[in-house]
């Protein structure tokens, strides 16, 4: 397979991730097919941000754990998910954040996990209302779905990207947002730059995630899809990109 121009780059990257500007925007957040949890569909307005174009890969998170001595998720010596350009899995929203942290130490820029809002406005690549970022044709009509993600996540940047230039943005790992998980959120979230609620009501209390996951039977998520999970697990199918303002 031909390497993509992005993808072409990456041996050679900085200690900095490659950023996509995401203009401010105002759109329709949520759907009325999906989940409860997507439920209503509401006007929300968002201030321009950056977004990291890919997940965060091991080649990336090396550099933190060798910088910071901290402790490997757990899936880090597995073949299955230790290829460099492999987006790390197993992090926790903790160990996110804390890369975050590491990162905004490192640079002049504040790096962040993206919110619930900022997240669904850039994977929609401004297609008001579509299911995916591509439009509304099912995840099977992608170039060679049956054949991806057989025993885990790919590298990061193989296949094309949303219209903002970010890519696997609805797929490959699930991805740590920095909000709390509210499912009746939507009923009261402000319209402007929404951060999510002060808490999770869940119990155990949940952060929330967005985008596909490799093992799931349909691996690429809609838009508008929500996951949750607590803060401190360690999924397989769990990892993150960064954003700033």
């Amino acid at each position: 397979m031909t390497l993509s121009p992005l993808q072409s780059e990456i041996p050679s990257l900085a200690l900095e991730p490659i950023l996509v500007l995401i203009p401010a925007a105002l759109f329709l957040m949520g759907s009325n097919s999906g989940q409860d949890c997507e439920r209503p569909i509401h006007r929300v307005s968002v201030d321009a941000f950056h977004m990291a174009a890919t997940q965060v890969t091991n080649a990336e998170y090396a550099r933190f754990l060798a910088a910071t001595a901290a402790a490997p998720p757990p899936f880090w010596q597995d073949p299955n998910f230790n290829h460099p350009q492999q987006p790390v899995a197993g992090v926790s929203w903790h160990e996110a954040a804390r890369y975050c942290e590491w990162l905004s130490s490192q640079t002049d820029r504040a790096y962040r996990l993206p919110t619930e809002a900022e997240w669904e406005l850039a994977a929609r690549g401004g297609l008001e209302q579509k299911q995916f970022p591509w439009g509304d044709d099912p995840p099977q009509a992608l170039p060679d779905y049956a054949t991806r993600w057989q025993t885990g996540p790919e590298p990061v940047a193989r296949y094309a990207p949303n219209a903002f230039g970010l890519y696997d943005i609805c797929d490959n790992v699930h991805e740590w947002c920095c909000d709390w998980y509210d499912p009746n959120y939507y009923a009261i979230s402000p319209e402007q730059n929404p951060r999510g609620p002060e808490q999770s009501p869940m119990n155990p209390p949940r952060k929330s995630s967005r985008g596909g996951s490799w093992r799931h039977h349909i691996k690429v998520a809609r838009c508008s899809a929500r996951s949750s999970i607590p803060p401190e697990f360690q999924y397989a199918d769990y990892g993150f990109r960064v954003a700033c303002d």
